[in-house]
């Protein structure tokens, strides 16, 4: 199944965006290591089988495009858990950003979701929640591929600073941070390592 924005996949950065100058940010802290990610990974498999009794009704959604790289991996754990193949779809959210017009529309790749999503379980799976504008933007999204029985979210990092009142249902870790710093999850499929790294402005350019 395809929503409206699917084509040709572009150049695919962090949901977490680089710094604006170009990249003058230092790097603070690693945050979790490839070992670290791993157990986060199958706690978050377990707690999404678990609160769903299993996972025969269940849809991971993730967002281009780190989210769709841990959406696959949760896949993978629940397979090995559970013995049950759970569709994994991509959702490309940027023809339904709040932001249309103030910057230009940049997709990330094709919206695909390999089954209906009406009457299913769809756990939308991110590596970063922020501000929440990308979750909403994701649940606009949802409403055109079908009507789901319930939506949940899994992400990697809770780094807070909310605009929207948006939770996540199951977290890596819950990372408090600043505003100017900048959160990123490595995965090993998109960035050759796993880990998570906190960067941020050299000293100087703290206010």
């Amino acid at each position: 199944m395809t929503a409206p924005g699917a084509g040709t996949p572009a150049a695919q950065p962090s949901s977490t965006p680089e710094p604006p100058d170009g990249g003058s940010f230092l790097l603070r802290a690693h945050v979790l290591d490839g070992d670290d990610l791993r157990r986060a990974f199958t706690r978050i498999a377990h707690e999404i089988v678990e609160r769903n009794h299993g996972a025969a009704h269940v849809v991971l959604v993730g967002l281009y495009t780190r989210g769709l790289a841990v959406a696959e991996r949760l896949a993978a754990v629940i397979e090995q858990v559970e013995g049950v193949d759970v569709p994994v779809g991509a959702l490309d959210v940027a023809f339904y950003r709040d932001d249309i017009g103030l910057r230009p529309i940049q997709p990330l790749g094709p919206t695909e979701v390999p089954v209906d999503l009406t009457d299913k379980t769809v756990v939308l799976v991110d590596d970063v929640l922020f501000t929440g504008r990308t979750v909403r933007a994701a649940l606009d999204a949802i409403t055109e591929l079908g009507r789901p029985r319930a939506v949940q979210l899994a992400v990697m990092v809770d780094r807070a600073h909310r605009e929207l009142p948006i939770r996540a249902d199951y977290v890596g870790k819950n990372l408090p941070t600043k505003l100017a710093e900048d959160v990123r999850v490595r995965l090993a499929e998109v960035d050759g390592e796993d880990g998570i790294e906190i960067w941020g402005p050299p000293p100087e350019e703290v206010r």
